[in-house]
């Protein structure tokens, strides 16, 4: 095996130096310039933006449903439901007079996902709690929320009431969601 090195190349010590100096530039360039074009924008505010929580309580829970609806992260969405979550929901098109409508985790993810990629931009908005109850390890809250959602399928926007179950893990001690119940209206 041939190793190269500064010492094999026959050059004068000046030209060795400069070598030296022009390489070690080179490499302070190319590492104080890296860029990687896939990763998010720093927010350079006074704190007040979007931030994705440790869900230590239901209420960064609810922080993170935002984050992940507005940048459409379906990673920090599926963290926060838990392995038993369930999404009910009424339809008004179901039998005579309507009726309740469930479906789990995976089913819930895939339409996410579904949703996040139908449309460019979603704005997602808690307005009033209606009422929280909360001990230890469980949580409901009703909130009245806004979903706004833009993109080649047509605009559409959601005025309605939420009511989320919440437990807290005793594997990583961060709160996830157990049970949505939508009560929206289109």
């Amino acid at each position: 095996m041939i190793r190269y090195t500064i010492k094999n190349i026959n050059l004068l010590p000046g030209k060795k130096l400069r070598l030296l100096i022009v390489l070690s530039i080179l490499c302070m360039t190319i590492f104080t310039f890296c860029y990687n074009p896939f990763a998010p924008k720093l927010e350079h505010s006074n704190g007040q933006g979007l931030v994705i929580t440790e869900q230590k309580s239901p209420d960064e829970v609810l922080q993170n449903f935002i984050y992940a609806y507005t940048f459409k992260d379906s990673l920090v969405y599926a963290g926060l439901l838990d392995s038993s979550f369930v999404f009910v929901y009424f339809d008004p098109n179901l039998g005579s007079s309507g009726r309740f409508v469930s479906w789990g985790r995976d089913v819930d993810l895939k339409t996410t996902g579904r949703l996040f990629k139908n449309f460019d931009t979603i704005t997602l908005i808690w307005n009033t709690t209606i009422y929280q109850i909360e001990n230890e390890t469980e949580a409901e809250y009703s909130k009245t929320l806004q979903l706004n959602m833009f993109g080649a399928s047509g605009d559409f926007s959601l005025n309605g009431n939420a009511i989320f179950n919440f437990k807290l893990s005793s594997y990583d001690k961060k709160w996830r969601i157990t049970r949505w119940k939508d009560e929206s209206t289109m």
